[in-house]
């Protein structure tokens, strides 16, 4: 049986964390003022908010699988593992094609061995080949997963190509809802996972994002018809990281929403109140990682919903 959440997550600890020149281009929400800091200030401020969360999570419940990265090969963004990976109930496990080279090297056969050994890993299905072609999908960054009803939103872009959705649509049986977004200087938004999250019973999207009326209705109908309530936020809050959060469940089967403390401190009482009507919030300060990685809470978290063994 397919589940929205699950309460197996697997995160990088990182080693050698900083700001990639490789992704800047691309990711607008990386801060040129972070990437002035030294390599070791970003990687001991990251760690340290890395940490925090996990020891959170674990409190709370929530089976947190970490891994340590490597020193070599340098990979300055393998706290975000959801890019690279992604773990289905039916024992697949999907490698994407990413656009930074040094990316490329995130992907570590090691660590779905080490996943094999609790987990049920019965078939890999390898799409970074497209790499070669300059096609690019990146996992759950490109992709926010209906689990549910095997919907896959994603937002076109450099790292989000048409041709390799299909692909992976028909490797998985997912259906694709693709449009247009971009923020509020007219640039193309880099991953759908900053501008929407899909839960068990509700979406938090910004709408806002999405200039094509033709296309917002489309998303929008999409979510309500698959029983999604829609909480609606704003560019500004998209800027905070407000839609780069998810759901995950504790091994005592409670929803819980996890998202940074400028994401949470981004929302208004209305849109608190909308979401802790489906799940309890969970907040972590992780300034440095947003500011240096471009990515936020959601990105830190590939969730696991292979079969346990």
């Amino acid at each position: 049986m397919q589940y929205q959440t699950t309460s197996h997550i697997l995160m990088i600890r990182p080693v050698r964390f900083g700001f990639n020149e490789q992704t800047a281009v691309s990711n607008a929400f990386q801060n040129q003022a972070f990437g002035q800091e030294t390599q070791a200030t970003s990687q001991q401020i990251a760690l340290q908010e890395f940490d925090q969360m996990v020891e959170e999570l674990r409190k709370a419940g929530v089976d947190i699988i970490v891994v340590e990265d490597t020193e070599n090969p340098h990979t300055p963004d393998s706290i975000f593992p959801n890019n690279w990976v992604s773990f289905h109930s039916d024992g697949t496990v999907i490698l994407y094609p990413m656009q930074a080279e040094n990316r490329r090297l995130e992907r570590r056969e090691d660590i779905i061995e080490k996943l094999a050994e609790r987990f049920a890993v019965k078939q890999t299905v390898d799409l970074s080949v497209f790499e070669q072609e300059e096609k690019y999908l990146e996992g759950t960054g490109s992709m926010v997963l209906d689990r549910i009803n095997k919907i896959a939103y994603a937002c076109l872009a450099p790292r989000t190509h048409t041709e390799v959705l299909e692909a992976f649509a028909q490797k998985s049986g997912y259906e694709i809802v693709s449009f247009d977004a971009v923020d509020g200087n007219g640039k193309q938004i880099y991953h759908t996972n900053v501008l929407m999250c899909v839960g068990r019973k509700f979406s938090v999207i910004c709408l806002e994002a999405i200039p094509n009326a033709e296309q917002r209705l489309k998303v929008k109908n999409s979510l309500e018809s698959h029983g999604k309530t829609v909480i609606e936020i704003s560019l500004a809050q998209m800027n905070q990281f407000a839609g780069n959060m998810l759901e995950v469940q504790n091994q005592r089967g409670e929803n819980i929403l996890v998202m940074s403390s400028a994401a949470f401190n981004s929302l208004n009482e209305v849109q608190l109140q909308a979401l802790e009507n489906f799940c309890t919030i969970r907040h972590f300060d992780l300034s440095m990682i947003e500011g240096n990685g471009g990515g936020s809470a959601r990105c830190m978290m590939a969730e696991v919903h292979l079969p346990l063994k």
